[in-house]
């Protein structure tokens, strides 16, 4: 991917976020090449790398588990397979430090994305979230390493008060406004709070942002049209996805194992129609 073609990619998911008027940014989520292809094809205006995913499909739990650089690689192979733009899951910077993040955001850079996720969750039962101030030093230095770049990063500042059900519940969503609100301070371009499933605890959020929210959506959260009525800007999946299609995969192996029957593969995409779609992709995208 030439520097332009990544700017414009970049700009033109930046815009996706300030545009008021608009319907929520629906980015799905993908942890391979294949996946991506598929949410291009359906007509997704973008796509977002799922950690979880990534490193499933590599056999590594989720949590920073999988080596930087292996993570980069599927994020360079998925960003380079499609043209639409791709923002990257890179957990909490892969370093304790400004300085190490930047790295990150530098090689991430590099490997194609126009996004990126950092969230402040800590694997520290006792503290499971980051110092506000230290990952708000996090965020400006991605930010930083994205304008020295010249390239109009989209920085969604992720808060995990709800994912990691911190604190007293009744003091939740003023804790994640307050912290989310200093991550858009201090350069974030959307505001990530995963865990909120609630009609009146969204509404709450929006009204009490400073930026963007960014829902995570499933099958207990509100549809995407009252998502929207809402105010909710941006609405992403996880690892739903990927789960979902283990999860039939597991299907599919209990009945060859239990029954010896192939049912469970009727709905599968055509060998034909899926060679075609990687092949349009490797014939457009891939350098």
């Amino acid at each position: 991917m030439d520097t332009d073609t990544q700017r414009e990619l970049a700009q033109t998911f930046q815009n996706r976020h300030t545009e008021t008027t608009a319907d929520p940014l629906v980015l799905p989520n993908s942890w391979d090449a294949a996946s991506t292809i598929i949410y291009e094809a359906a007509g997704l205006e973008a796509v977002g790398t799922s950690s979880a995913g990534i490193a499933a499909a590599l056999g590594v739990p989720d949590g920073e588990h999988l080596a930087r650089d292996e993570m980069l690689a599927v994020v360079s192979r998925i960003a380079h397979s499609v043209g639409i733009p791709v923002s990257a899951d890179i957990e909490a910077g892969y370093g304790d430090t400004p300085d190490d993040v930047a790295g990150t955001v530098r090689k991430t850079i590099d490997a194609g994305a126009v996004g990126i996720n950092l969230e402040d969750g800590t694997d520290n039962s006792e503290s499971p979230l980051m110092d506000t101030h230290r990952h708000s030093e996090k965020i400006r230095a991605a930010r930083k390493t994205a304008d020295e770049a010249d390239l109009p990063l989209v920085i969604n500042g992720r808060t995990d008060v709800f994912w990691r059900d911190v604190g007293n519940e009744a003091d939740r969503i003023e804790h994640a406004i307050e912290r989310a609100n200093e991550y858009y301070d201090a350069g974030s371009d959307c505001l990530f709070i995963p865990g909120v499933t609630d009609a009146e605890t969204i509404a709450a959020l929006v009204d009490g942002l400073d930026g963007p929210l960014n829902v995570l959506g499933g099958p207990e959260v509100p549809p995407i049209p009252e998502l929207n009525k809402l105010g909710v800007a941006r609405v992403s999946v996880g690892s739903g996805p990927m789960r979902a299609t283990l999860g039939y995969l597991r299907e599919i192996s209990t009945a060859l194992n239990d029954e010896g029957t192939y049912h469970q593969m009727e709905n599968a995409i055509p060998y034909s129609d899926l060679n075609a779609l990687l092949t349009t992709s490797r014939n457009h995208h891939t350098e």
